[in-house]
């Protein structure tokens, strides 16, 4: 079904030639010889204590058991108390794919999302996730159609390349524990009188899971990687 605005979510960020540069050296260093994953990026991390970070399984966690975090600036929920890498990239994604111009401004959204953020400076890209959101005529235009989309996390997963990477180094995680999430759903959006259509959706996310904090979001990859 063709839509008549765009959403809030996509992927096809750009990435400058020093981010890029930084991305190899980091992924290199926390995830060895990937190279297939040098695009991958990461982000900054939060101080608020948990119960503990559970290492990759490779299984999925189901939606329902995920909770769903409290409601923050404009309809931006806030971050989860989660510890679990992948269910904190379901809960993630469902933030990102979701919006509702009726009672949120485009920078209400962007606080929204940056609250997300790992406060590690030295991993963050706060672009790749902030590039998620329209450009404020874009917005303006959304919202004189009263746009707002929900979105839904059917699944997550451990990408196999990143499975593969931390079997061959346990330890390598544990320099800045961050955590590859494939997750695939589904965006549902409306707008003014009767308008709307839902897709199917899939976004690779970066999280940042250290041992006795919550996790926290470190930056969204340019492709999907199953």
């Amino acid at each position: 079904m063709q839509k008549r605005f765009p959403q809030l979510s996509g992927y096809g960020v750009t990435w400058s030639a020093n981010k890029r540069i930084a991305t190899v050296a980091l992924v290199v260093t926390v995830l060895l010889a990937l190279a297939a994953t040098a695009a991958w990026i990461t982000g900054r991390s939060e101080d608020s204590p948990s119960r503990h970070t559970s290492a990759p399984t490779g299984s999925s966690s189901s939606s329902e058991a995920v909770p769903g975090p409290a409601a923050g600036p404009g309809s931006v929920p806030r971050p989860p108390q989660l510890a679990e890498p992948v269910a904190f990239a379901k809960t993630a994604a469902r933030m990102l794919w979701s919006y509702d111009t009726r009672d949120t401004s485009r920078d209400q959204q962007l606080a929204g999302m940056r609250a997300w953020m790992t406060k590690e400076t030295k991993y963050a890209d706060w672009t790749s996730v902030s590039g998620q959101a329209p450009d404020p005529l874009l917005w303006s235009r959304m919202a004189d159609q009263d746009q707002h989309a929900t979105g839904r996390a059917a699944e997550g997963h451990y990408p196999d390349a990143f499975k593969q990477a931390l079997a061959e180094d346990p330890s390598a995680i544990t320099e800045a524990y961050i955590y590859f999430v494939t997750v695939n759903g589904k965006q549902t959006i409306a707008w003014k009188k009767g308008g709307g259509g839902a897709e199917e959706r899939a976004v690779t996310l970066a999280v940042q899971c250290r041992p006795h904090h919550d996790c926290r979001l470190a930056a969204i990859a340019p492709s999907v990687t199953q």
